[in-house]
């Protein structure tokens, strides 16, 4: 298959004894990060690196032993907000090259972390009312 973006980063999920027999794919370009599961159906997830919010670095034992980990990313996004990178080589390699590429996305549309700031889901207005006091209660 031929590539449509150029990639800077690419692997497969993990399994066990961290072998990369998996049908989820993990790829990484200047501007998004895409995420490719199945076999016979294929489904693709992908989010822009500048609307990235937040990442957090999981490290299990069972994934540790084989130089594996797992990446979860917060993202302000209204589909998926929060993505997992599981199971990968060279975890926190990956989270300094995607520090760098988000903070280059950022500077090219002039986006800042106080732009970001906000909940992609209103999830009282998804209920059809507002709790004020917190209780549970409209």
């Amino acid at each position: 298959m031929k590539a449509d973006f150029d990639y800077i980063w690419t692997d497969k999920k993990r399994t066990v004894f961290g072998l990369p027999i998996s049908f989820t794919r993990y790829f990484l370009t200047e501007k998004k990060f895409i995420t490719r599961k199945g076999f016979f159906t294929v489904v693709e997830d992908e989010f822009d690196l500048y609307r990235v919010i937040d990442k957090k670095l999981v490290l299990p034992f069972g994934q540790r032993i084989f130089g594996c980990g797992t990446i979860v990313v917060n993202v302000k996004d209204v589909d998926t907000p929060q993505n997992e990178i599981k199971s990968i080589k060279a975890p926190r390699a990956l989270m300094n090259k995607m520090d760098e590429l988000i903070e280059a996305q950022r500077d090219r549309y002039s986006i800042r972390g106080r732009d970001m700031v906000g909940d992609v889901h209103n999830h009282d207005a998804d209920c059809g009312f507002f709790d004020n006091d917190g209780d549970g209660d409209a």
